[in-house]
C-alpha cells in the first residue's frame, strides 16, 4: 500500500505547475500535452520504475473517473466510487470510499489537467529518449517544505504524451519513471475497475467504509 500511495503521491507531485514564474515554451508543452490526455475516452500504458527501492514494471488503465494500477504485488481499483487496494503478498484487499478530490488523494484519471498551481516551470530542451524525441520541462515547488524540491517531466514531441519524468527529492535522491508502451482509446469494459474476489480465491475483504 505504501509504495502504490508513494507512487501516485510522487506523481501528482509533477503536476502542479505554478501560474506564479511561466516560462511560455514550458506553458504550451503543457498545455499541449494535457489537451491531448483530456481528448482520449480511456488509455492503457505500461511503466518502468527505478529508485532507492529497486526497479519495478507497471500496468495502469483509466477510462473516465475510473482506473486500475498495477506495481509491485499491488493493485489498485477504482470505478469512481469505491477504492479497492489489493495486496498479493497477504492475499488481503482493503475497500474504501474514493473521494477523487480529498486532500492527498491520488487521482491518475485527473494527472495531465490540474497543473497550473503550486510550482514554477521552464523549458530545460530538447533530448532523445528511447530513440524518440522529446522536450524536457523543470518543475520546481513555490513552498520550500515540500518533499519534491525538482520534476524533470519529458513530453514526446511528436504526439504530446508523456514519454517518462525525473523526481528529486529534498535528500537529493532521484526517482525515474519511464513510459514503455502507451494505447489511447482502447475498449475497456467497466467491469475491470471493480475487483473481483472470485479471481482471488481465498482473499480476505477488510472493508473501511
Amino acid at each position: 500500500m505504501k509504495k502504490v500511495a508513494l507512487l501516485w503521491a510522487l506523481m501528482v507531485g509533477l503536476v502542479y505547475p505554478s501560474v506564479a514564474q511561466k516560462d511560455k515554451k514550458a506553458s504550451e508543452i503543457l498545455d499541449a500535452m494535457s489537451k491531448k490526455y483530456q481528448s482520449l475516452n480511456s488509455y492503457k500504458a505500461t511503466f518502468s520504475y527505478a529508485g532507492e527501492g529497486g526497479k519495478y514494471k507497471g500496468d495502469l488503465a483509466v477510462k473516465k473517473t475510473a482506473f486500475r494500477l498495477k506495481l509491485a504485488g499491488q493493485e489498485v481499483f477504482t470505478d469512481g466510487k469505491t477504492m479497492s487496494t489489493y495486496i498479493k503478498e497477504t492475499n488481503e484487499v482493503n475497500v474504501q470510499d474514493y473521494d477523487a478530490g480529498s486532500s492527498g488523494e491520488f487521482n491518475p484519471t485527473k494527472i495531465y489537467s490540474i497543473y497550473k498551481q503550486g510550482y514554477n516551470y521552464k523549458y530545460i530542451g530538447e533530448q532523445k529518449q528511447g530513440g524518440q524525441a522529446v522536450d524536457v520541462v523543470e518543475l520546481t515547488p513555490e513552498k520550500k517544505n515540500t518533499q519534491i524540491t525538482k520534476v524533470q517531466i519529458a513530453v514526446n514531441k511528436k504526439d504530446k504524451s508523456v514519454k517518462g519524468w525525473k523526481l528529486t527529492d529534498k535528500s537529493g535522491k532521484v526517482t525515474s519513471y519511464t513510459i514503455d508502451s502507451f494505447t489511447p482509446n482502447v475498449a475497456i469494459a467497466d467491469t475491470y475497475f471493480v475487483f473481483d474476489k472470485s479471481k482471488y480465491p481465498g482473499v480476505e475483504v477488510v472493508d473501511l467504509r
